[in-house]
């Protein structure tokens, strides 16, 4: 018997939190001292994946160990990598004046030497909700197609995506009629106004879009194949890149280049789910009623672990 391959879940939790004065990563919003990491790990653990695999930043490794080493035994296994400015390919080298994090591409290119199967992408202070983790883990029980690779993307509706106390940055997603991504474009200062959701433009303008545009939330499913991706697309643009004392190289960067290249498609996957974090300080007061809403209706356990 074909022994069953348990996908691993890759949690981008690097971030130093410096905006929300602490690491979000670890803030206790459960109602039982449980952080939005808690509540993923668990719902990926339900939907078949067996393994999570933290990016961080040695600046926090004291802290974040000590919160999550020992968390999860006996359910889910559990690693980490480091995510550092002078971790480069060889024959590279930091630029004089880099001081930020090369961004979520050189974030998931870390995972190379952990990573040996199927993984899904998320951030580590996002709310994606169950229905997120049974579609990443549906996708990767489907065969793969002959001839191209297949990737995929969990597909939100921006209403569902929103803060109350500020605009958001969120990747708008352009797709062709069977489905397929075409690209994601960043799009900032998302918000409600009295009319809809809008963002301003680059002469202050408002742009309205429908309450059912698809957008990205840096939900990913991949193969590990496409780590060798990662790197070259990761090169290129550190010999090609004009500004590396502040520019990022992204995930949907490398997903549009194999897009353009032919050399995988990328799967919206539909998740009908009620995203949540806390983008604005101003945000957690609602994170913790959610939570704790959602364990009294019998969503979540009393104890998660």
């Amino acid at each position: 018997m074909t022994e069953v391959v348990k996908p691993t879940l890759l949690v981008l939790a690097a971030g130093i939190g410096s905006r929300y004065g602490g690491l979000k990563q670890l803030d206790p919003v459960g109602p039982n001292g449980e952080t939005i990491i808690d509540f993923s790990v668990y719902d990926a653990m339900r939907a078949g994946f067996g393994k999570v695999v933290f990016i961080i930043r040695k600046q926090i490794e004291k802290e974040f160990l000590s919160f999550f080493e020992g968390r999860f035994k006996g359910k889910m296994e559990m690693d980490y990598v480091y995510q550092e400015l002078d971790i480069l390919p060889e024959g590279y080298k930091v630029p004089e004046g880099r001081i930020k994090p090369w961004g979520t591409g050189h974030a998931v290119l870390m995972a190379k030497d952990k990573i040996k199967e199927p993984f899904a992408v998320i951030n580590a202070d996002d709310f994606y909700g169950p229905g997120a983790y049974t579609a990443l883990a549906d996708f990767f029980k489907a065969p793969q197609p002959v001839g191209i690779k297949e990737y995929a993307l969990c597909g939100y509706q921006l209403a569902k995506t929103l803060s109350d106390f500020g605009g958001v940055s969120r990747g708008i997603c352009e797709t062709d009629a069977a489905g397929f991504l075409r690209k994601v474009v960043e799009t900032h200062k998302i918000q409600k106004t009295h009319n809809g959701y809008a963002f301003p433009d680059e002469n202050d303008h408002w742009v309205f879009l429908p309450g059912d545009t698809v957008v990205s939330m840096n939900t990913w499913a991949f193969y590990p194949e496409v780590f060798a991706d990662f790197e070259l697309y990761f090169k290129k643009f550190l010999d090609s890149t004009t500004n590396l004392e502040k520019a990022e190289f992204y995930i949907p960067t490398v997903a549009d280049k194999l897009i353009a290249a032919e050399k995988a498609r990328f799967r919206v996957l539909p998740v009908n789910e009620q995203w949540f974090g806390v983008t604005y300080p101003e945000d957690r007061p609602t994170v913790v009623e959610k939570l704790k809403m959602l364990k009294e209706q019998g969503i979540y356990p009393e104890k998660l672990w």
